[in-house]
């Protein structure tokens, strides 16, 4: 975890890493922090169980990486 983009992109091209880097919420489940922020709404039976929550993703800002340069 890294307290900026900038930060994560620095370790990231100092190990030539390639892969995504992603910006997570800190203190809060990426599901509940999209349904208070309202970019997901509940809408099907399944959404809210605890197979939906965990594999729920963020959907925020991420940047594609090439040895540790981003695509």
């Amino acid at each position: 975890m890294f307290q900026s983009q900038a930060d994560g992109l620095a370790w990231a091209a100092q190990h030539r890493l390639s892969g995504i880097l992603s910006e997570y919420p800190v203190g809060v489940g990426c599901y509940d922090q999209a349904v208070a922020a309202g970019r997901f709404r509940p809408g099907k039976p399944h959404h809210g169980t605890p197979d939906h929550v965990a594999a729920f993703s963020p959907s925020l800002s991420h940047l594609h990486l090439t040895d540790g340069v981003p695509d």
